[in-house]
């Protein structure tokens, strides 16, 4: 049942480019599972590698113990991890003046968009269109909020395309995702606009913003410049960007929700 029901809204929502109704119910039913699971299935996941096959039941109980224990130090590691994360991105916002939902990653996307799902939504003041962010800098924009759950779409998914400024100037240009799996090595593709601007290799840049700070607030770092890729006399200065976002280790992350 949930499986056609799952197909049924799939279908729902590509038939209506991502705008019906279909995909927040989806993601009101499904959001609450996928929350559950994480949190449940990750710290208990040894635990079900039992020694399958072996005769003595002292040398069961032992890898039992075993399992547990670490379950147990894998949780508190996360934990940690995720207390780091947190202070990490308290540091960034206060230092932006940005108020911002602090919510954890619950979900990644499939093959063919660079997403995460979040376990916090409209009941937590998220709306579509915000900033994203965590506490090394730009992690994407919302694309959809229900309830208790919302979709990131990550600067690094193919579609993503932001407006940046090279820190410390006025040059701006923008950055555009590789669309490269969550898997693989994220880089971002920089274009300045204009062609006198000289890119170097360790150069950083910004967020430059947008109108009312919708999708992107200003002055949320992204990435270093690790590869100048325009040809001489291009109209154009281009490059490759590595961003300060580790997008294959996300946790904790913040939605912008205010100035």
């Amino acid at each position: 049942m949930l499986l056609i029901a799952a197909i049924a809204l799939i279908t729902l929502d590509f038939r209506d480019a991502g705008s019906s109704p279909a995909h927040a119910v989806g993601a009101d039913v499904f959001g609450p599972v996928e929350r559950t699971a994480s949190a449940v299935a990750s710290p208990f996941e040894s635990l079900f590698r039992t020694a399958s096959g072996r005769d003595s039941s002292e040398i069961a109980s032992l890898q039992k113990q075993n399992d547990q224990l670490r379950a147990q130090l894998a949780q508190a590691q996360v934990t940690t991890q995720e207390q780091a994360q947190l202070s990490q991105l308290l540091h960034l916002t206060n230092a932006s003046h940005y108020r911002v939902v602090a919510a954890t990653v619950i979900a990644a996307g499939g093959a063919y968009s660079d997403t995460v799902t979040i376990d916090a939504g409209t009941r937590a003041g998220i709306t579509t269109n915000e900033t994203v962010l965590n506490g090394d800098g730009l992690v994407g924009t919302v694309t959809a909020a229900a309830g208790s759950s919302a979709t990131v779409q990550l600067a690094t998914d193919a579609a993503a395309t932001t407006g940046v400024r090279r820190d410390g100037t006025n040059e701006i240009g923008a950055v555009t995702g590789t669309g490269s799996t969550l898997g693989a090595v994220q880089q971002l593709k920089l274009t300045l606009f204009s062609a006198t601007a000289v890119l170097q290799p360790g150069q950083t840049v910004v967020t430059f913003g947008s109108v009312g700070g919708r999708p992107y607030v200003p002055g949320v770092p992204v990435g270093t410049v690790t590869q100048v890729t325009s040809q001489p006399g291009a109209l154009t200065q281009t490059a490759l960007v590595q961003p300060f976002a580790d997008f294959t280790g996300l946790g904790v992350v913040g939605v912008v929700v205010s100035k």
